[in-house]
């Protein structure tokens, strides 16, 4: 299969691809540089440029570029850059999609998106027929999500996959904490009473490739069935790591840091989510259970 990605030297986007090398797949890198090797693709979401015959012959797309949500405050600017690299490149790739969809083009998108969608709903179990929560993650997911609609209505496939927090010693939520719990001063988050969706990096890449796969579209939630509360997971992370992990972040620290809306949206809101469309068509976790996914994280076992 030759399958095009955008987002390809992220965390998510460069594992994926080297799975997809992996089984014997063709790569075709969606960029913004200028190409210099024969499988790479040039756009500009911004700039509205894309050659929609540049992806003629490629049997589907994965969509995963877009700005971090957490790598600076949310300012006003910064809100506007996480809104629009979303919005707008998956607009355009959508567009660009439906041109060529009877000439050649792709017949399936897999496009990203996030559990931030269901906003902060406590300890209620969420599933993908969880209706949308409130605030920015909640409006940016969901206007991400429409963004698809020129796609869809050309006939193609397109599954949302709707990410919760992945775990990798190499970046993200995890690859920050390790310093702190291996000094032994990590500890839960505000009350560590919100719940924590998460997925090991290997099961997100491998429920990445089951979506290119199979007949499943509409909204997917890409979590393991293990969800754990704040508190859980920084006990279960000491203890992975044989060290302490008792001393509690007051919410103040992070919001000097942050601000106080990434802080509320990101850290302290709780999102308990159940993937059942991934369970459902059959879908096997390597690590389903924190504990079994941080020691083979961490350890390697």
């Amino acid at each position: 299969m030759d399958v095009a990605v955008t987002g390809s030297t992220g965390l998510i986007g460069s594992a994926l691809c080297a799975a997809l090398r992996a089984r014997g797949d063709r790569v075709v890198c969606i960029m913004r540089r200028v190409p210099n090797e024969p499988d790479e693709v040039r756009w500009d979401p911004t700039g509205s440029e894309l050659e929609p015959a540049d992806l003629k012959g490629i049997d589907a797309v994965v969509h995963l570029a877009g700005a971090g949500i957490a790598d600076r405050r949310w300012t006003r600017t910064q809100r506007g850059r996480i809104r629009e690299s979303r919005t707008l490149g998956t607009t355009l790739l959508a567009g660009a999609l439906a041109a060529i969809h009877e000439d050649g083009g792709p017949s399936v998108l897999v496009s990203g998106s996030a559990i931030g969608i269901y906003g902060d709903a406590g300890d209620r179990p969420l599933d993908e027929d969880a209706p949308r929560g409130t605030g920015f993650l909640a409006d940016v997911c969901a206007e991400w999500e429409q963004a698809t609609a020129a796609a869809e209505n050309a006939g193609i496939r397109v599954a949302h996959a709707r990410t919760g927090v992945v775990l990798s010693t190499e970046g993200g939520l995890l690859a920050k904490q390790l310093p702190l719990f291996r000094l032994g001063v990590g500890g839960r988050l505000g009350s560590g009473r919100q719940y924590l969706s998460w997925i090991s990096l290997r099961d997100e890449v491998a429920a990445l490739l089951w979506l290119l796969d199979r007949e499943v579209e509409g909204p997917v939630n890409l979590v393991a069935p293990g969800p754990v509360t704040n508190a859980e997971f920084a006990r279960t992370l000491g203890c992975t790591l044989g060290r302490p992990a008792r001393l509690p972040v007051p919410s103040l620290m992070p919001m000097l840091l942050f601000g106080r809306d990434l802080v509320r949206e990101l850290m302290l809101a709780s999102s308990r989510v159940r993937p059942r469309v991934l369970e459902d068509t059959g879908f096997s976790f390597e690590d389903p259970e924190l504990g079994g996914a941080l020691d083979h994280l961490i350890t390697g076992r």
